[in-house]
C-alpha cells in the first residue's frame, strides 16, 4: 500500500495528466473546475434569473462528475490513504511561526487557519468571504480557474491562458509576500 500512501513522483503523475488531457482534447472537451459552478447554477434553474446561465448544461454533465470525483477522492485520500507528514523548509516554518502558524509541519492545512475553532473568529470568516468573492470574481473575469487555464488552456497553446497563468502566479507572489503578512500580523 505504500505506492498509494506516498506522493507519486512527477514522472508518473505528469504523464498521467498529459494522457488525460490528450483524451479530453481528442474527445473535444475542456477541463476546468470553475465551469462546474456555472453548470450547477444552470441545472438549478439559474437561467430564469440571468442569461449567463441559459445554455445546454447537460452537455457538460461529465465535468460535474469530475467535480464530485475530485471532492470524494480528496476526502478519501485525506482520511484513509495518507500517512505522511508535510516537510517544509525550516526557514518557511520559522516565518509562518511569526504569523502564529505553528502546525505547518504537522498537517497539510494548518489548524490555526483551517479548523472549526478558527471559524469562531469573525475576522477569519470575513477573510474567507472576501477571499471567496475575489477568487470567484477572478475566475469569472479570467474566463476560467487555475486548473482550466494551466492544464487545459496551456495544453491547447492558448495565449490568453498563458497570460492568465502568469497573472495567477504574480498574484500569488503578491499575496504571500505583501498582503498575507498584513492580514495575519
Amino acid at each position: 500500500m505504500n505506492w498509494i500512501y506516498d506522493p507519486w513522483p512527477w514522472y508518473v503523475s505528469g504523464p498521467l495528466i498529459a494522457l488525460t488531457m490528450f483524451i479530453l482534447l481528442f474527445a473535444g472537451r475542456q477541463f476546468g473546475m470553475s465551469s462546474n459552478l456555472r453548470n450547477l447554477c444552470a441545472a438549478s434553474g439559474g437561467g430564469k434569473a440571468a442569461d449567463f446561465f441559459k445554455f445546454e448544461w447537460k452537455k457538460e454533465r461529465w465535468n460535474l462528475l469530475v467535480m464530485v470525483g475530485a471532492a470524494l477522492g480528496g476526502f478519501i485520500a485525506s482520511q484513509y490513504l495518507s500517512n505522511n507528514t508535510v516537510e517544509i523548509n525550516p526557514d518557511v516554518a520559522q516565518k509562518l511561526e511569526t504569523y502564529g502558524i505553528f502546525s505547518a509541519n504537522e498537517a497539510y492545512m494548518p489548524t490555526e487557519i483551517f479548523s472549526l475553532e478558527a471559524l469562531s473568529n469573525p475576522a477569519n470568516i470575513l477573510i474567507l468571504i472576501v477571499g471567496g468573492f475575489l477568487v470567484g470574481f477572478g475566475a469569472r473575469y479570467a474566463g476560467g480557474c487555475t486548473s482550466g487555464h494551466a492544464i487545459s488552456g496551456l495544453s491547447n497553446l492558448q495565449l490568453p491562458s498563458l497570460i492568465a497563468v502568469i497573472g495567477f502566479f504574480a498574484g500569488g507572489l503578491v499575496m504571500i509576500h505583501l498582503i498575507y503578512p498584513l492580514i495575519f500580523l
